[in-house]
């Protein structure tokens, strides 16, 4: 089926068109010439006959009318004869003259039978008559013109005609050979001269096919001719850049479209989130204030102390309220990649030292020993946001660790790894099962569902590690210890 389609393919350009085109038309002009040999020549010939005959009869009726003397006729009689290929009977009673004996025999027998053997006037007048003959003797055909000389002598002209159909053949042949040579010189010529045309024309169709695949990289080499070729590839150029830019706009304006759907589509998605959180946290503060502020319009309790203490748990609530809600955003803005960094160098190791000195009231309360010696590293990224995730990890830790074996204490340490440093948070304690490895990173999961409003935090510091972590690209995560649970992050060096 392929080879059937590629046959099809090469007998379908127009090169092939061209030569066939070509051959079909000297084909028709040959058959044309033939049928015209055939029909009409011989038509043209026995009309051109008939005026030579007509002019040789004039020409004689002159001769004996005084043209030329009487001495002379006969040499010019002759000259007429042979330059002609006539046969020529001048008579009275008697033969005067006859250019052969053969015409004056087969004349005699034709007047001998009335002269009406397949007799066909071609034309005729007072004094002259042309027919159409046939010898009977030798069966071949003849044109004859009978005449009245004005001095009274009988003349006969005639002039065969089987030269014509010998001829007529012999051109048909030749037309028959010449078309066959005509065919084999235009072929030639065709795939020469059609390759100059056409090479261009599958130029233009490649590019065409190019474009309309959007490969806007083909253009036609435009040359100093100005024909109509040269002409459609300086449009087809014109056209393909078009296009092109056109294309770009579009895809330009596509991809800013498809951009601001998305970012549509993630404000909607974060001002949803964000109202369900909200509304999903504040529901036990909320109930909170409105119980303690009922308390206090009501003048449920004198004591002034107590009163202090309604209105210091009222305080408090609407502080982590605050905060909730501020995280909140914040977590929403990374989350949904609306938070520009502010990417620069900073030593981790002060920053380390700064967080623990900050807690050392707390550290001290608890009896939690904290372990940080380390010299000075230097890393690239968002201080503000990496001072959020190691403070995340130390709250976790002072709010997680125990005493196992004599030992409460955090160990806080960084290791190299070839461009990264990481760091690391170990605490000692209990240690988290393996389905909740990977939950603690939820929004708002505890581990301990028994822990109090103020100890139990937000349950959001770990998402914002997770957030701030997955935007700088940088590994994150939390393994279990045989005495304890180590935290970590990564930063660029």
């Amino acid at each position: 089926m392929k080879s059937s389609n590629k046959t099809k393919n090469k007998f379908d350009t127009i090169r092939v068109k061209l030569f066939l085109t070509l051959c079909v038309t000297i084909g028709i002009v040959i058959i044309s010439l033939i049928l015209i040999n055939k029909v009409v020549l011989e038509t043209y010939y026995i009309y051109s006959k008939q005026s030579e005959l007509m002019s040789a009869y004039k020409a004689i009726n002159a001769y004996y009318n005084g043209s030329i003397s009487n001495a002379d006729i006969e040499i010019e009689l002759e000259k007429l004869a042979l330059s002609n290929n006539f046969d020529i009977l001048i008579k009275t009673d008697n033969s005067i003259y006859a250019s052969s004996r053969d015409f004056v025999s087969s004349l005699t027998d034709e007047l001998d039978q009335g002269g009406r053997i397949n007799e066909s006037w071609l034309w005729k007048n007072e004094n002259v008559k042309i027919k159409r003959t046939i010898d009977q003797k030798t069966g071949l055909s003849f044109i004859l013109l009978s005449a009245k000389l004005d001095n009274g002598y009988s003349l006969y002209i005639r002039v065969a005609i089987a030269s014509i159909q010998e001829s007529v053949n012999i051109a048909n042949r030749f037309l028959m050979l010449i078309g066959f040579i005509a065919m084999i010189i235009s072929g030639i010529l065709v795939s020469v001269i059609s390759k100059k045309f056409t090479s261009p024309i599958e130029e233009l169709n490649k590019i065409t096919k190019k474009i309309s695949e959007l490969d806007f990289s083909h253009k036609y080499e435009v040359n100093n001719s100005n024909d109509e070729i040269n002409n459609l590839g300086k449009n087809i150029n014109t056209m393909s850049e078009t296009l092109e830019k056109t294309i770009n706009q579009l895809r330009n304006s596509n991809i800013e479209l498809e951009k601001d759907i998305e970012e549509k589509s993630k404000t909607d998605e974060m001002r949803k989130q964000f109202i369900s959180d909200v509304s999903h946290e504040l529901k036990t503060p909320i109930a909170l204030i409105q119980g303690y502020a009922e308390g206090l319009v009501e003048n449920i309790t004198e004591d002034e102390e107590s009163r202090k203490f309604y209105a210091e748990v009222i305080l408090d609530e609407s502080n982590k309220m605050d905060t909730l809600v501020k995280k909140l955003l914040e977590l929403m803005k990374l989350e949904y990649g609306k938070l520009i960094f502010n990417v620069t160098k900073f030593n981790i190791s002060e920053l380390i030292n700064e967080t623990i000195r900050k807690s050392t009231k707390i550290l001290e309360e608890q009896n939690i020993k904290v372990e940080f010696s380390a010299e000075p590293l230097y890393v690239i990224g968002d201080e503000f946001y990496i001072e959020q995730v190691f403070t995340n990890y130390f709250t976790n830790a002072i709010k997680n660790v125990s005493e196992i074996e004599g030992r409460k204490e955090i160990i806080v340490s960084y290791e190299i790894k070839g461009n990264k440093a990481r760091i690391n948070v170990f605490n000692t304690g209990e240690k988290i099962s393996d389905e909740d490895l990977n939950r603690i990173w939820n929004r708002f999961y505890k581990v301990d569902t028994s822990r109090n409003r103020e100890s139990g935090g937000t349950g959001i510091g770990l998402s914002l590690v997770r957030a701030i972590m997955s935007n700088t690209h940088n590994d994150y995560g939390v393994q279990n210890k045989d005495d304890g649970v180590e935290f970590y992050f990564e930063m660029d060096i």
